[in-house]
């Protein structure tokens, strides 16, 4: 690329052309000869890349070569005059190819009719082809690409970057003149067809850098940045040497080291991804990560596995490089197309002022002066909220300037005060800390922050790095401050408006994922980091071990909400004593929201947001009692059925009736559901007439954002109905969420089953509704087919991700039974596979908490033995945990 200070030197050892047109004279036919030398080629450049070499002498000296053989082509065909010429164009007309890089030639013409070229035409191409180049060609005259490139950007750009590699050169020369920004597509409009083009590929890829499969040349970040400043420059300056480059003032030195050092790297990813692939393969998928970081040599230590270390790598020079051409596109746009506009300045301080409503320094040495105003500037952004940005010259002297955070620097009372202010300025903060962190000045003052910029867990429930992560954390509780989206956040919406302190939140979002990648438990070595923030800062002492506590109990609540029964009183008094105060549950409930939802869009849904609803409205009615007022079982049973027969007989129900189905029960049941739905059930039990399984169906209203589609199955109670339920379930596409299994003391079942739809939400049409009831109807009436509904489903496997099965079996004493945590990989089937081996192991279910968390389920189950009693035998124990392991690890 013209931005280089490189220069590429020809090395005949790669390909020896003279050689090569001797061995043509003794060969009668040369299609062979080509296909052979492009063979020991491609064996050449690869064993280099092996070897180390620059990465830029193989794809350079790869299109270097391939312009040789090209020029030995061309001599074989009759070109019957000088009116024709064979370009190179695109990436190739750079002289850039990797190893299945698109080869694009344009063969010009000098006159409109190609009639006296097209024989040798068709006989080049073809030749081409059969030699084995992929080529992609376009043939057209001179007034076919002034034509078409005034119609569409993509062809300009094109043209843009060409070589003549046969043919005579003044045709190039002749579509320059025609193309130059003199006639079409002056430096302005080139510019922003191009600036459009770019937010259309950058949404495409969510506008971010960290996707968990990116695409290296498209993404942001990616070569297409780095060409997009490369196409930005020439239409301007035209065709230009390092050193002009930096003299216009279009970047600097530092600057021109991070493109080049940014698109080396890329370089060996992409050359890497084509030789392990053998195709043109730019995205960075599950698979190819792991194989290029073995052969990039990263291994794998105690705190990060290998493929850890090689996509930090990549994401920090994508990152830099995302942020390069930010900088380089609005510098170009703001100092070179917009020279001449007149922009309203308006003095904020001695040291910042606004022009055109983005935010500059007054003086070129304000950061040398004062370093402090490396974190004023943000300040001042969060307190004037019309500001819409910093200016392209002041980015840039910020870049130049962050090295002067320094120990020195983060030890100042008044930098720390600075930062502080921020935190309680009451603006959109996070916007100022996403900015920060963009700019290199945030992981500089937090240097454990900084160490967290780019880290990524290799699995498909993080779908963003550390840092991403944490900033989108912070992102949606600035939502819940604006009250945007009120109906899926209603309850975190409520709850901000109560915090005392707002920067206490901020701190715990920046520091609740920042031990990770470090070995040991991330939520202890953040809760340290955060108490250190907190006392080099000043913050009081009963601030301070807040925020320490918020940052080290950050998961509690989003694992008693889905790993334990919430319906349980003594599971939500144990949370209670924990969280100790409705101050400490209301800060820990927005921050878990807010990390839920910033993990993966996907995990935040209706059901979700029920169970934390439901965790944190019993726990707050707990901690308004009074942690040593805890409620009776017996009583909290009397009220429920008292309230639900209230409503039953409100219905018109038979008062003895009910009593004596309840009979049957059991108090687990009472203290399981509440007293609605106790008499929905009961109130169809009693009006269901035939001897198929009764089954209920029950969705959230149209108003309502939270909550699952209920299913309640009353049956006769035998083998294998727990398996066959769950695989009926997912034949329809269905996911069960939480289970409650009972049986009635006559051994007919009590079982519920909350579901969601593939994309995590509640089924609510009606139609859809009564094929679900239907369907369940039809495929649980005869138990004998139950074994071939559940081994109808044959599990697949992730091959990009190895999740070790754990099966952690512990004691439930309060309730009499067994908890069963299941870590495996998620497959099809995998819950009719557990019911299965249940059943095989004489082991009885009485509820489960699903969670599918990216590639692996996080399941619980609470069971018995077929007595109704704890799962205690060690051998017992042993064997379930190896059927399970053996099962479900294929």
């Amino acid at each position: 690329m013209l931005l280089h200070h490189y220069r590429f030197q020809p090395d005949e050892s790669l390909f020896d052309v003279a050689a090569f047109r001797a061995e043509l004279a003794r060969e009668r036919q040369p299609i062979p000869a080509f296909k052979q030398a492009l063979a020991t080629l491609h064996e050449r450049l690869d064993a280099r890349f092996r070897q180390g070499s620059d990465i830029r002498d193989l794809v350079h000296g790869r299109a270097w070569c391939l312009d040789r053989l090209l020029e030995v082509a061309w001599e074989r065909f009759d070109w019957h005059d000088d009116g024709i010429a064979l370009l190179a164009v695109g990436g190739y007309g750079r002289g850039e190819l990797h190893p299945y890089s698109d080869i694009d030639l344009l063969l010009l013409l000098e006159h409109d009719d190609d009639t006296p070229y097209r024989e040798a035409l068709t006989g080049f191409i073809t030749f081409l082809w059969d030699i084995g180049l992929e080529i992609g060609q376009s043939v057209r005259s001179l007034n076919d690409c002034e034509r078409e490139a005034r119609a569409d950007i993509t062809v300009i750009t094109n043209l843009l970057e060409t070589r003549t590699l046969a043919g005579p050169e003044r045709l190039r020369g002749a579509m320059r003149e025609r193309l130059s920004a003199r006639h079409m597509w002056s430096s302005a409009a080139f510019f922003e067809g191009k600036w459009q083009e770019q937010i259309t590929r950058h949404y495409k890829h969510n506008n971010s850098e960290y996707h968990l499969e990116p695409n290296i040349k498209s993404a942001p970040g990616g070569l297409r940045d780095i060409q997009m400043i490369g196409w930005v420059a020439k239409r301007h300056f035209g065709p230009l040497r390092y050193e002009d480059v930096v003299a216009q003032g279009f970047m600097n030195d530092a600057e021109l080291r991070i493109l080049s050092q940014g698109q080396a790297f890329l370089w060996q990813v992409r050359y890497a991804l084509h030789m392990l692939t053998g195709r043109a393969e730019d995205r960075l998928l599950f698979d190819h990560q792991r194989a290029l970081a073995a052969l990039f040599g990263y291994v794998d230590t105690r705190e990060r596995l290998a493929v850890e270390q090689f996509m930090k790598a990549y994401y920090r020079h994508v990152t830099a490089l995302a942020g390069l051409n930010d900088m380089l596109l609005q510098h170009f746009d703001e100092v070179i197309l917009r020279a001449g506009e007149a922009l309203e300045v308006k003095p904020i301080n001695p040291r910042f002022e606004t022009k055109g409503g983005y935010i500059q320094l007054r003086h070129p040495n304000v950061f040398v002066r004062r370093p402090g105003a490396l974190l004023e500037l943000f300040l001042v952004m969060a307190q004037h909220p019309e500001i819409e940005g910093v200016r392209a010259d002041t980015i840039r002297q910020i870049r130049d300037h962050r090295h002067l955070i320094d120990d020195a620097f983060r030890q100042d009372l008044r930098h720390q005060s600075l930062f502080m202010e921020l935190l309680r300025s009451g603006g959109d903060v996070p916007t100022q800390l996403t900015r920060m962190n963009r700019y290199g000045v945030l992981g500089k003052y937090l240097p454990e922050f900084g160490e967290a910029v780019g880290l990524m867990q290799h699995d498909l429930f993080h779908i963003y790095t550390v840092d991403a992560h944490t900033l989108r954390l912070l992102s949606f509780l600035q939502r819940f401050r604006e009250a945007r989206d009120s109906d899926e956040y209603s309850v975190a919406i409520e709850v901000i408006q109560k915090l005392p302190k707002l920067e206490l939140l901020w701190i715990a979002g920046l520091y609740h994922d920042i031990g990770k990648g470090r070995g040991g438990d991330h939520s202890q070595l953040g809760a340290v980091d955060a108490a250190d923030f907190a006392t080099r800062h000043d913050l009081s002492p009963w601030d301070t071990r807040l925020v320490a506590w918020l940052v080290e109990h950050h998961l509690l609540m989003s694992k008693t909400a889905q790993k334990r029964d919430i319906s349980d009183p003594d599971v939500i008094h144990a949370f209670a004593r924990t969280v100790r105060d409705e101050v400490h549950l209301d800060y820990l409930y927005v921050l878990t929201v807010a990390d839920i939802s910033a993990t993966n869009p996907s995990l935040w849904n209706g059901w979700r947001a029920s169970l934390m609803r439901q965790l944190y409205t019993e726990t707050r009615r707990v901690l308004r009692r009074g942690l040593d007022n805890t409620i009776d079982r017996q009583d909290w049973v009397s009220e429920t059925r008292e309230e639900a027969l209230g409503l039953l007989r409100a219905i018109g129900a038979d008062s003895e009736r009910v009593e004596a189905l309840w009979q049957t029960f059991g108090e687990d049941y009472f203290l399981q559901y509440t007293a609605s739905e106790i008499a929905w059930q009961t109130q169809g039990i009693l009006a269901h007439q035939t001897p198929l399984p009764l089954v209920l169906v029950s969705a959230p209203s149209a108003d309502m954002t939270e909550g699952g589609t209920k299913i309640f199955i009353h049956t006769r109670s035998v083998d294998d109905l727990f398996a066959a339920t769950a695989a009926a379930m997912e034949q329809l596409g269905l996911s069960i969420h939480d289970a409650r299994i009972a049986t009635s003391s006559d051994d007919w079942t009590l079982n519920t089953f909350i579901l969601l739809d593939d994309d995590g939400d509640a089924i609510r049409d009606p139609a859809r509704l009564e094929e679900v009831r239907r369907y369940l109807v039809e495929e649980l009436d005869d138990p004998d087919d139950y074994p071939q509904i559940v081994s109808r489903h044959t599990p697949r496997q992730l091959k990009h991700f190895k999740v070790p099965i754990e099966v952690i079996i512990e004691q439930d004493p309060a309730n009499e039974r067994t908890s069963l945590e299941l870590i495996a990989p998620d497959r099809p089937g995998l819950l009719a596979r557990v019911g299965r081996i249940f059943m095989e192991q004489n082991i009885a279910l009485s509820a489960a908490k699903i969670a599918t968390l990216g590639e692996r389920v996080e399941d619980v189950f609470f069971i018995t033995d077929k007595q109704g009693r704890p799962l205690t035998d060690p051998d017992a124990q042993r064997r379930l945990r190896e059927r399970l392991c053996e099962a479900l690890d294929v």
